[in-house]
């Protein structure tokens, strides 16, 4: 147990040192508020190198404490594994072609389905689908309306009026 707590906070160290690596190639020219574009990953790479640190420190004096027992089934529930799984590839290759709110969509209705598989009541019913598919959309269109009309950030749309 001892050994895979320290690999923890090991793991944890080596993702703050690539961040920090990355953050490197990130120009540092002060923006509107006098930080520049490099400052939030500088932060997220300190603070995973130090509770990194921490964790091995806790690790090698005496381990974790305080631990909760693990909750969830005794094996992976592999079919919610994949349903999720798919849901973000999906997102991830269709979001240029398809646009961020329908990919968004199409990965929220995925997620859920994994969800519920894991839960044992998945549902493939197809008021289950569309129930789902609203959901998923009245999230991803206001998110999405957000970003590109309020924030002026680009999203990949469907269209080129910024609205779908």
């Amino acid at each position: 147990m001892k050994t895979s707590q320290t690999l923890i906070g090991l793991g944890t160290v080596a993702v703050g040192v690539a961040m920090a690596v990355g953050a490197l190639d990130i120009k540092s020219d002060a923006g509107y508020s006098g930080v520049g574009p490099n400052f939030l990953p500088w932060v997220v790479a300190v603070a995973l190198m130090l509770f990194g640190a921490l964790l091995v420190w806790e690790s090698q004096s005496g381990g974790f404490r305080f631990m909760e027992e693990p909750s969830g089934g005794e094996r992976a529930d592999w079919p919610a594994f994949i349903w999720v799984s798919v849901g973000i590839l999906l997102n991830a290759a269709l979001i240029t072609t398809i646009g961020f709110i329908l990919s968004c969509t199409l990965c929220f209705v995925l997620a859920v389905r994994g969800f519920k598989s894991a839960e044992g009541r998945l549902d493939m019913s197809l008021r289950s689908w569309m129930v789902d598919a609203a959901v998923g959309f009245a999230i991803a269109a206001p998110v999405y309306w957000m970003f590109t009309q309020l924030l002026a950030i680009n999203l990949p749309g469907l269209t080129q009026t910024g609205w779908l």
